[in-house]
Formats: C-alpha cells, sequence, structure tokens
C-alpha cells in the first residue's frame, strides 16, 4: 500500500495529466528539473536499496546479446552506467524529460560512438525503433490517467525488434495496474513476472516480448 505522500504524489501527476500532452510535458520538464537542483535527488548511486534493485532487474534479463539497448527514464545515468559495463558491445541510448539530469548522465557516462542521451519527452517524441532491450523504470506513474498510460504502451512496443525484451520496473502493488497497460497493448507477451519484497519498497520486474 503507498504511503500517504506517495499516494499524494501521484494525485498530482494524475491531475497534470488532465493538460495536453504538451502541457504535461512542459510542467514535467519543469518538475524535473527542480528536483535535480542538487546531485541525485532519490540517491540513486548512493542507496542500497536502489543498488540492489538494479542488480535483480539484471538478473532477470534472458540471457542475450543485446546489441541496441534504449532506457526511458534514465534520470542522472546510474543504471545507465550499469548497463554499459554489463553489455560493453551495445550501443545505448538514455531518454530523459530534465536536461539538468542529462547533464549529470552525460558527466557520469560521457557519451561516445556507443553511449547517447537524448532530451525528450517520452509520449510525444518519436524515438527510434528496433532495440533489442528497452527499460521503463518508476517512469508509468508519472504519466497519470489511462489515455497517456495506453499512449506509452504502444511507444514501448514500438521500440522493439520482432524479438526484442521490454522490462518494466515499479513498486508493488501499484505495478499490477501499470504493468497491466502493457498486457493489454496486445502486441506483447509476458514472459517473466518477479516481485521483490525488499524494503522498503516492495517492486516488480515484468519482462516482455512482442509475440509472434
Amino acid at each position: 500500500m503507498p504511503s500517504l505522500p506517495d499516494r499524494l504524489h501521484r494525485t498530482f501527476f494524475r491531475t497534470l495529466s488532465l493538460l495536453s500532452p504538451k502541457g504535461q510535458g512542459l510542467l514535467l520538464r519543469r518538475y524535473f528539473d527542480w528536483r535535480h537542483r542538487a546531485p541525485d535527488p532519490w540517491k540513486l548511486a548512493t542507496d542500497g536499496y536502489e543498488q540492489q534493485k538494479y542488480q535483480v532487474t539484471l538478473k532477470q534479463l534472458p540471457p542475450r546479446p543485446y546489441r541496441r539497448i534504449i532506457e526511458i527514464g534514465c534520470a542522472e545515468g546510474v543504471f545507465t552506467g550499469a548497463l554499459a559495463a554489463a553489455y560493453p558491445d551495445a550501443e545505448i541510448t538514455g531518454v530523459d524529460v530534465s536536461e539538468r539530469a542529462l547533464a549529470r548522465a552525460r558527466a557520469r557516462v560521457p557519451e561516445n560512438g556507443r553511449v547517447r542521451f537524448v532530451h525528450a519527452d517520452f509520449l510525444t517524441h518519436r524515438c527510434e525503433p528496433r532495440h533489442d532491450l528497452v527499460f521503463c523504470s518508476e517512469t508509468l506513474y508519472y504519466l497519470g490517467r489511462h489515455e497517456r498510460l495506453r499512449r506509452a504502451s504502444a511507444q514501448l512496443s514500438d521500440l522493439l525488434t520482432a524479438d526484442g525484451v521490454l522490462v518494466a520496473v515499479h513498486p508493488w502493488p501499484e505495478a499490477a495496474r501499470l504493468h497491466g497497460y502493457l498486457d493489454a497493448h496486445g502486441t506483447l507477451a509476458r514472459i517473466s513476472d518477479e516481485v521483490y519484497e525488499i524494503p522498503p519498497r516492495p517492486f516488480a520486474v515484468t519482462v516482455w516480448s512482442p509475440k509472434g
């Protein structure tokens, strides 16, 4: 059960989703730039819980030679760095709505021939398709109401190759609702789903691949 601050937080973002996609994107950019006024506001680089979440997420992946990876909502690039280390031969793209966060991501994981960062609102920006690994972690609940979640599910599905893998990670039990939109999209088949009862917040790691 989400705490009262979490519930108020979600209510705020559901209200934002009553705006047009462009208006919602503008306010999300301002909000996340404000949150990143100080480095690493969620302590993704130092908190033991976050580090454990990254480890179990990577272990959940089907063992494949991933070549093109995209991370939606990469923030300051902490997990992007973990992906670059785990898959040294892959091309990796991090996407985030906050330019302030991306400036720190570029300092943490320098852009080169195989790592790049894109400043974009995922709901309105058309990312390049044909990725064989797509990550979306702690992001969907910021999008608010049903229409936006359905749109996000379509966007995520469109990023995949025919044999690609999509991974979503969100707090449990809220993940059951959020990940249900990806199930309902109709083009994805769930291949694994694991709930981790790790304090302070249980979370679910769900993996899909395109239906044959």
